[in-house]
């Protein structure tokens, strides 16, 4: 059982940063095209930070075991 939800578990932090970066992207294209607006400004923002603790949660995981 823990090693199904080990396994859950990567997989979602895998699709998180796989939409984390598109979603980056995306956003910095806009940023670039034209000013963001609030709530675009806020998704980017928490895009970012979703990226680094999941990465990093991910490395302290994995340097745990």
């Amino acid at each position: 059982m823990v090693n199904l939800l080990e396994n859950a578990f990567q997989i979602s932090g895998a699709i998180l940063l796989i939409c984390g970066i598109y979603f980056y992207w995306h956003f910095k294209k806009m940023k670039k095209e034209k000013k963001l607006t609030t709530s675009e400004r806020v998704a980017y923002i928490i895009t970012q930070i979703a990226m680094f603790v999941c990465a990093g949660s991910y490395v302290l995981l994995f340097l745990n075991n």
